[in-house]
């Protein structure tokens, strides 16, 4: 137990019904939450080699803050730990000592069974980045979720939401329907379809998509509790664009999405529709952000710079998300611990030498995707 002040923090393996409840509630009531923090991402991730525990913070008995981290032993390197969007802070009130206490607790890297962790802190948690660098932690390209994003302000009314499309974008919110393109909620039957469609966009735009196994196991574990909303997009009642998204914080983010450039999908932009048929839903059950769920560090500094932007400047990616009119916005900085001075400069110089890419992108792959093996 790490004690500061009136705060007491304490480390768990795993919750019990009761407080397991609570942490839900707690973590989906949090704006701006991320759904990695709550038990279903746990038991996801259990299901791939990765041990959740937490770090639960305590003001007499009420739980003010917390944070669920994952744990892999590496051979050699031991255990390594990552925090997606952590840890959170669940009052204002003393807010510097909650922020002390968890802090305090992630620095204690033998109490918490790991040789190194990577940090990346939630959203609105600047003075947690600032405490954990105050305490040794550095900054991280590890890259363990993504660091910048576009989100769409919904509580705009539908005419704004409209008006900020872009202009052949505001023309196809029309034209959809007279083209025979139709978004519908999917299910489980679906996930099939969207395996399928996530590895062709892969292979166009070369990363490692997530496995249909890893798939199903993500949406059984956040479909019971609406935590996770599959929308496919039909041409004639042929499926040709699907995005899976999840919702926590007040937040509907796109987590996996793919589609058949080979078809009628480029022409007709059935993802687009997708996405806008999603913000629509969104917007009607009363989230305050669609996310696009990533934005590249380009064109986030472009947006971001002040100057008049045209996105047909930006990647192909961000062009698609810029279009719908959002805002692009960063997380705080990602911190990283190695304990170990030996593990610490071995990591260093894998970092310098040639193919040290490598070594990030299986760093990330591991942390952010449906495989074990880093």
């Amino acid at each position: 137990m790490v004690e500061d002040q009136s705060v007491s923090v304490i480390r768990r393996a795993g919750l019990d019904a009761e407080l397991g409840a609570h942490w839900e509630r707690l973590v989906d009531r949090q704006p701006g939450a991320d759904v990695t923090q709550q038990l279903e991402w746990g038991r996801l991730r259990s299901s791939v080699g990765f041990e959740p525990s937490f770090v639960l913070a305590y003001r007499d008995r009420e739980l003010v803050g917390g944070a669920q981290l994952f744990r892999k032993r590496v051979p050699v390197a031991g255990g390594i730990g990552y925090l997606p969007y952590g840890p959170l802070i669940f009052t204002e009130s003393r807010r510097d000592a909650v922020r002390a206490a968890l802090c305090a607790a992630l620095r204690d890297l033998p109490g918490l069974g790991l040789r190194a962790l990577f940090v990346q802190p939630p959203d609105g948690g600047e003075d947690i980045g600032e405490e954990l660098s105050a305490l040794g932690f550095r900054p991280s390209a590890a890259g363990i979720a993504p660091r910048s994003s576009m989100r769409v302000d919904l509580r705009q009314r539908d005419d704004e939401l409209r008006a900020a499309l872009g202009r052949k974008l505001r023309r196809w919110t029309r034209r959809w329907p007279e083209r025979g393109v139709r978004v519908r909620m999917g299910g489980r039957s679906d996930l099939p379809l969207l395996a399928r469609l996530l590895e062709q966009t892969a292979a166009r735009q070369g990363f490692t998509p997530l496995s249909l196994d890893y798939l199903r196991r993500l949406y059984a574990e956040l479909s019971p509790s609406g935590k996770a909303r599959l929308f496919v997009a039909e041409v004639e009642g042929d499926p040709v664009a699907a995005a899976l998204m999840t919702a926590c914080g007040g937040v509907l983010k796109t987590r996996v999405s793919g589609f058949d450039r080979s078809r009628a999908t480029a022409e007709l932009r059935a993802p687009a529709a997708v996405r806008w048929s999603a913000i629509a839903w969104a917007k009607a059950n009363g989230y305050r952000y669609f996310d696009f769920g990533g934005l590249s560090e380009q064109a986030t500094s472009t947006l971001l710079s002040g100057e008049p932007v045209d996105p047909a400047e930006l990647p192909g990616p961000d062009q698609f998300k810029a279009s719908f009119g959002g805002e692009a916005y960063r997380y705080p900085r990602p911190v990283e611990l190695i304990g170990p001075r030996l593990l610490r400069h071995g990591y260093d110089l894998s970092r310098q030498v040639p193919g040290a890419h490598r070594v990030q992108g299986l760093l990330r792959t591991a942390f952010r995707g449906g495989t074990a093996d880093p």
